[in-house]
């Protein structure tokens, strides 16, 4: 990460309202590491700057960072153990909250009413240094559009940390356009999002886990700020600025991925298919596949698990020529049709062992799922 300088507290006296404290510690708290191996790691850093005081936490792939009004004497950083600052923010009485940090100790009094807590102190030196906020040049997106964006495609992301690539989301800004692609290498979600105003051209494959918490934090506000400085990608929404590393590495062509043709397009309910498939997932363990059987004018769904036994449900479809059998991961397809909010749902077929394709109403989100081949 990019260094800033951490200037060591030489006395601190910190006074700030409670709610305040304990809300921003408790976005920032996110970010703390539970790797106890790096004990900085679980720690809040503290900075008083310019009638502010600062919090900041990192895991060293993400960072949090949010401030408080606050009347400062002194200056300077601490570090305090982040879990327990926390729990002590939520249950402290009264309104305000004093943060206390003498040169001759090492440890910090936090009072707020008659409750007093003595927090033993980590190193601020040790902490991490981050990207200095006010070098980084941003440009604004709506944020409704893009926490849209990722709400879409982040399902797909995997979580196999042994293929790094396929963990992050693949973030393109250009031609007016938003595009956003994740894959786990079983299923591809992708979505197409116009923007009006400037936004410049940009590539990254950003962390999966960074775009949900962005869109966990970014509850209000009409946008993001978005800036990349060297290997990190910086969003910043109602205070909060999150920053995240870039992942190294060559996103699958997912253009490639998708089919260019299709033997069968059918045109189906969408919540009526979807509620189908959630009461066949309950006869689903394992790895057993949900089977869909495509036959003149109907559409059945089959769950068949030895250990548990079998379900059947059937509905009509616009469906002609030869019987077509093909199984799914019931999660995957499930988590497709979810995704959707338009009431039918365009499904596109070519064989049992070759991908499908499912869309919406509109060809802004495409979400394409490998089959599992079935037994017998």
């Amino acid at each position: 990460m990019i260094e800033t300088d951490i200037v060591v507290s030489a006395g601190l006296r910190i006074t700030c309202t409670k709610d305040e404290l304990a809300q921003a510690l408790g976005v920032v708290a996110r970010a703390l590491s539970t790797r106890t191996s790096v004990q900085i790691l679980s720690g809040v850093l503290l900075e008083a700057r310019a009638g502010e005081l600062r919090l900041a936490a990192t895991d060293m792939e993400l960072s949090l960072r949010a401030s408080v009004p606050a009347q400062i004497e002194g200056d300077g950083a601490i570090v305090l153990p982040g879990k327990t600052l926390v729990d002590i923010s939520r249950l402290l009485p009264g309104d305000e909250v004093t943060i206390e940090h003498r040169p001759t100790e090492s440890v910090v009094h936090v009072t707020a009413g008659t409750a007093s807590y003595t927090l033993n102190t980590y190193n601020p030196e040790d902490f991490p240094r981050l990207p200095e906020l006010d070098a980084v040049s941003t440009f604004s997106v709506e944020r409704e559009s893009l926490l849209e964006t990722i709400g879409r495609v982040a399902r797909a992301a995997s979580r196999d940390e042994s293929r790094p690539v396929l963990t992050g989301i693949l973030v393109q800004f250009g031609g007016g356009k938003l595009i956003m692609a994740a894959t786990d290498s079983y299923r591809l979600a992708v979505k197409e999002t116009s923007f009006s105003g400037t936004v410049p051209d940009l590539e990254a494959i950003v962390p999966g886990r960074a775009l949900q918490e962005l869109a966990r934090i970014a509850t209000s506000g009409d946008e993001v700020e978005i800036g990349v400085q060297e290997n990190q990608v910086l969003f910043s929404t109602d205070g909060v600025w999150l920053t995240t590393r870039r992942i190294d590495g060559q996103f699958p062509n997912y253009r490639q991925l998708l089919p260019e043709a299709f033997e069968h397009e059918l045109t189906l309910p969408r919540v009526e298919l979807l509620d189908v498939i959630r009461r066949a997932s309950v006869m689903i363990q394992r790895s057993t596949p949900l089977q869909l059987r495509f036959a003149e004018g109907e559409l059945t769904v089959i769950a068949r698990t030895h250990e548990v036994g079998e379900s059947t449900e059937s509905l009509p479809v616009a469906y002609t020529g030869d019987v077509l059998e093909i199984g799914f991961n019931a999660d995957f397809l499930r988590d497709g049709l979810e995704l959707l909010d338009s009431d039918d749902v365009r499904v596109k077929l070519i064989s049992p062992l070759r991908p499908a394709v499912i869309q919406g109403e509109g060809d802004d989100f495409t979400y394409l799922v490998m089959p599992i081949r079935l037994p017998g």
